[in-house]
């Protein structure tokens, strides 16, 4: 089959790869749309060793399923993290943190940049016939947003920042809106101001960040001057969420932490039924976001165009 492959940081496209085939319990999908995340660009960059397929937002449909052949032939999305079961993170319920967990694109499961992947019957949700694919492929960034809610509760006396405006940051903001909550978002790009506008959410600078104001800040930009500004805007005994990945060590005053009494809370993967839900019913509807879309065969240069700053989501298919 064709795939892009990543292997010592270098992406290529190739057509010799083989057809995976679906272990006892998965599913075979014919990848009809994929995009491409922050995480698959720090991939890129060397943010985690991941030598494969990367690639884990997606929209498919079932080709094969031994086990359960009811699936086949249906259009699907796939929760990303394959879980054993049986370790004590499983058993205990937080099979996000199975400890012998693969990882669609990211940790030992090649990922959804190629014609065809497999994931357990299990990981898989039916995606409504009234969803588009440029909708449904939004599904896993748009769960990840969601998470912040399951973790934190926000209400809408609350007065929340987000500190990044790009891909996820966008879906955060739009998801965090729907509470009533009192929402600053800072925003460096004209084109991310558009969108924010566009929703009535106030965007601010990054010279406007309040000192000690905010109960809720969601770092989103995975830099240290962003999290240096989520420190900034929260106040003794608020909360901020960390929600991207960062490529290398992150420096930080833990003295500061400890005395402000500041709650950290590392946030990633979401719940995909809540997330389908909001986009059948159009609460979020994400397809602004969509800069642009490239063939399979155009992998490298789709990566270059996401790198780009101001990018919102490119999609390969």
């Amino acid at each position: 089959m064709n795939a892009l492959y990543l292997s010592n940081h270098t992406l290529t496209y190739r057509t010799d790869l083989p057809v995976p085939q679906p272990p006892p319990g998965e599913a075979l999908i014919r990848v009809l749309l994929a995009g491409i995340c922050a995480t698959d660009l720090e991939l890129v960059r060397g943010y985690y060793p991941f030598d494969g397929i990367p690639g884990h937002e997606f929209v498919g449909v079932v080709e094969r399923a031994p086990d359960a052949p009811q699936w086949e032939g249906r259009r699907v999305v796939g929760e990303i993290n394959a879980a054993c079961g049986t370790c004590r993170q499983c058993r205990e319920g937080r099979p996000t943190h199975c400890e012998r967990r693969t990882v669609l694109g990211i940790k030992g499961r090649n990922g959804a940049f190629a014609e065809y992947l497999t994931l357990p019957v299990d990981n898989l949700l039916p995606v409504p016939d009234s969803l588009p694919d440029e909708k449904a492929v939004f599904t896993e960034p748009l769960a990840a947003a969601l998470e912040i809610q399951r973790q934190a509760h926000i209400r809408p006396a609350d007065r929340v920042l987000v500190v990044g405006a790009g891909r996820l940051g966008q879906l955060i903001a739009w998801t965090l809106a729907l509470t009533g909550c009192d929402l600053r978002v800072v925003a460096r790009h004209a084109g991310q101001r558009r969108l924010l506008a566009k929703r009535g959410i106030r965007s601010i600078g990054e010279e406007d960040v309040p000192h000690w104001e905010m109960d809720v800040v969601v770092e989103a930009t995975g830099s240290p001057g962003g999290f240096a500004l989520a420190k900034r805007a929260v106040h003794p005994r608020g909360v901020i969420v960390l929600k991207s990945t960062y490529a290398g060590d992150l420096t930080l005053n833990m003295s500061e932490i400890v005395v402000d009494e500041v709650t950290l809370l590392g946030s990633r993967c979401g719940p995909f039924a809540p997330a389908l839900e909001h986009l059948r019913r159009g609460l979020i509807d994400p397809t602004d976001l969509i800069a642009a879309r490239y063939p399979l065969e155009k992998g490298p240069e789709a990566f270059q165009k996401a790198a780009q700053p101001g990018v919102f989501k490119v999609l390969i298919g």
